[in-house]
């Protein structure tokens, strides 16, 4: 089998064409794509604990600190101790940080729209319904 016929290649190339088009963007905004993830996932009212984000970011916990320091080094975000559990901390927005989260928001959807308007529906079913299936295969380590 060519590594071009395999899933993982396929998946690995479009994740990184998607990642260089949202980076092509964020890069106009003083931010990056991994940094417009974060925003996104940082709820803009009640912040987010600061454990929850890098499962969320498929990321390991030492590469989320540098760049959550980072962001409080650039004024997107603060944090707080958590009032339910002091051992904990939450993750706010700053005001600037709900603008670039607002700018990466409208990036994502922008593409979204564009690939729903340009591919039929029926293709992006079928492609959310594979997706799904493989996800469900390495959950349930079937394959091995």
């Amino acid at each position: 089998m060519k590594r071009e016929e395999t899933i993982d290649h396929n998946v690995k190339m479009l994740w990184h064409a998607i990642y260089r088009m949202y980076n092509q963007q964020a890069v106009k905004h003083d931010i990056t794509t991994s940094i417009g993830f974060v925003l996104l996932i940082i709820n803009s009212k009640e912040g987010t604990p600061a454990t929850k984000i890098a499962p969320l970011m498929g990321l390991e916990s030492r590469s989320l600190t540098r760049m959550l320091k980072s962001m409080e080094e650039k004024g997107f975000i603060y944090r707080e101790k958590d009032p339910n559990d002091g051992r904990s901390v939450r993750i706010f927005l700053t005001e600037l940080g709900k603008q670039k989260r607002e700018i990466s928001r409208a990036t994502v959807l922008e593409f979204n729209t564009t690939a729903n308007e340009l591919i039929e529906k029926e293709k992006l079913d079928t492609f959310f319904e594979v997706i799904e299936q493989i996800n469900n295969l390495i959950d349930k380590k079937s394959i091995f």
